[in-house]
């Protein structure tokens, strides 16, 4: 966990050089398409600031106002992510639109593509570094920052390619055009990326993949057992729920019952490390010859 905080740290210091790069750009050409990628660059930032400040709440210890723990903080994170890229894009189209009425020429454009380039090529590796760790140590926050700067990366790219074109072409308009797809590209990644935060706040299943493997992990696992009904999953953070009803003959020992129940344990845990696992043994009357079968 230290090594995640570490991550979300860093990606303050990134965010504030890649933003010093891209200010520095539109001061030098006046482009609106570059403003657009130097307001996104502000977001950033305050992005990275609030999932350093996530994964530090969520890697603190159960207490007895939060017997669960604090993972869901990361999905929070998330939202306000969503809702800044939001106001970002907002304030995108709005320069764009002044742009379009009075458009200008750009001035030292070599230099300013060269600076937003410059920026482009550190944020897609810190865009990958995320990336890789953040799934690694299952973390929403993390992996959140990272398809943002990923969106980051991709409007770079074309604003690259659309301001060196308004150099060449002298077709001024093109500028404030830019500006405003970028804005349109970033509210799309926004209200995805709050989507699949919200579902997290909301108690969202897994997937239909893990939900199998799950299945498969009981079904093989449980023998002595009769059946396994009532799953039920959920996620928080890097953490996923698990609980279910395991049914066993009337005579098992308690013993028995419970060596089943560790062989289970064991199984799902090689998938999720980082699981919390409820099972609620009961006696073969229980049955609902429904839900997991026992191999």
């Amino acid at each position: 966990m230290k090594f995640v905080v570490r991550l979300a740290l860093g990606g303050i210091a990134v965010g504030l050089a890649v933003l010093g790069l891209k200010y520095a750009a539109y001061v030098l050409t006046g482009s609106v398409a570059l403003y657009s990628d130097a307001l996104e660059s502000i977001v950033n930032v305050a992005t990275a600031v609030t999932t350093f400040l996530a994964v530090r709440l969520s890697a603190m210890p159960p207490d007895a106002n939060h017997p669960y723990g604090h993972h869901k903080v990361e999905y929070l994170s998330a939202v306000v992510e969503g809702v800044l890229i939001g106001i970002a894009a907002l304030a995108i189209l709005r320069k764009a639109y002044l742009g379009y009425l009075e458009p200008r020429p750009l001035d030292a454009p070599m230099l300013g593509l060269a600076l937003n380039g410059l920026a482009s090529a550190v944020n897609a590796l810190w865009c990958f570094t995320l990336f890789r760790y953040g799934k690694r140590a299952r973390s929403p926050a993390l992996v959140a920052d990272a398809k943002h700067l990923l969106t980051d990366v991709i409007t770079s790219a074309g604003v690259l390619a659309g301001v060196a074109l308004v150099a060449m072409t002298g077709v001024l308009v093109l500028d404030a055009l830019i500006a405003a797809l970028v804005a349109l590209h970033i509210l799309w990644w926004g209200w995805q990326l709050m989507r699949q935060s919200i579902g997290g706040l909301m108690d969202e299943a897994v997937s239909k993949e893990m939900l199998e493997k799950i299945r498969k992990a009981i079904s093989t696992e449980a023998q002595g057992a009769i059946e396994a009904h009532d799953l039920r999953t959920r996620h928080a953070g890097r953490t996923t729920f698990i609980e279910f009803h395991l049914v066993v003959p009337g005579t098992m020992t308690v013993a028995e019952s419970h060596a089943i129940c560790d062989r289970v344990e064991a199984a799902l845990k090689e998938d999720l490390p980082h699981a919390v696992i409820t099972i609620h043994v009961e006696p073969e009357e229980k049955a609902k010859l429904e839900g997991v079968p026992v191999v």
